[in-house]
């Protein structure tokens, strides 16, 4: 067994009834607690905005967390600028936690948080943690290869196909400079996510995934080669925030 001051533990609020609503985080950070049979979290995450209950609501309860021990740090996940922004300043006006991370949907295919919710976070001095570093898989097979994941992952096809055909051109140059490095097409993907961020969040099914992962942290890419895998992208539609709640879900993640 592992002594918990050397794991860290992080999970997610928001599909669960009530949402963001100082009630339902009450609720379910007691559940979550017990489910993990710890004392705390290290890192407690809204999973997405919440339209029905106020910010200041969210907040104080979040900081509530935090002052009783339960929790020691906050983040949030897949937003507008605008509003992650705003949480941020009702944090600081109240005195209370601000978040210290953010979970955003950002990889070579899906670059839109550049222009306003990552300059936030880099002004507010908030880590980077990217879901989808390898755009579900299209990041890390070379053109033509058809696996089950490309298949049957219908999230990510929501996500990525609708723009597949303009982002054929990067995973090409992904593919290429892989090739010219001998390494494998995951290790280019996050070794250039590496220069943006500190810790994106990578699914493994494999060891060698998991090898793949550490390697890319040894990379070192050239500015040329940065500029040869960002200059072809082109403006995508939104995708990972809400304009409005999705309907309700019951029961949290963890």
């Amino acid at each position: 067994s592992v002594s918990r001051d050397k794991v860290i533990l992080a999970t997610k609020v928001y599909f669960n009834e009530g949402r963001l609503s100082k009630e339902a985080i009450f609720r379910e950070i007691d559940s979550t607690l017990k489910r993990l049979q710890t004392d705390y979290l290290d890192l407690y995450i809204i999973h997405r905005f919440d339209y029905d209950t106020p910010m200041e609501e969210t907040m104080e309860a979040l900081n509530e967390l935090v002052k009783c021990g339960k929790v020691r740090a906050i983040g949030a996940s897949a937003m507008y600028g605008y509003q992650f922004h705003n949480m941020q300043i009702i944090a600081r006006d109240n005195h209370w936690t601000p978040f210290s991370t953010m979970e955003n949907h950002y990889n070579l295919l899906y670059r839109e948080d550049e222009k306003e919710l990552i300059p936030i976070c880099q002004q507010m001095n908030v880590s980077l943690m990217p879901y989808s570093p390898l755009a579900g898989g299209r990041l890390a097979k070379q053109p033509g290869v058809m696996t089950k994941r490309l298949k049957e992952d219908t999230y990510a096809k929501f996500k990525y196909d609708q723009t597949a055909k303009m982002d054929q051109e990067i995973i090409d140059r992904v593919y290429k400079l892989a090739k010219k490095h001998q390494v494998s097409m995951s290790e280019i993907s996050l070794a250039w996510l590496l220069t943006k961020v500190s810790a994106p969040i990578v699914g493994t099914t494999k060891l060698e995934q998991i090898d793949a992962m550490v390697k890319s942290t040894e990379i070192t890419l050239s500015p040329a080669e940065i500029k040869y895998l960002e200059e072809c992208y082109l403006p995508h539609p939104l995708v990972g925030v809400m304009a409005q709640n999705g309907k309700q879900k019951a029961g949290n993640v963890v």
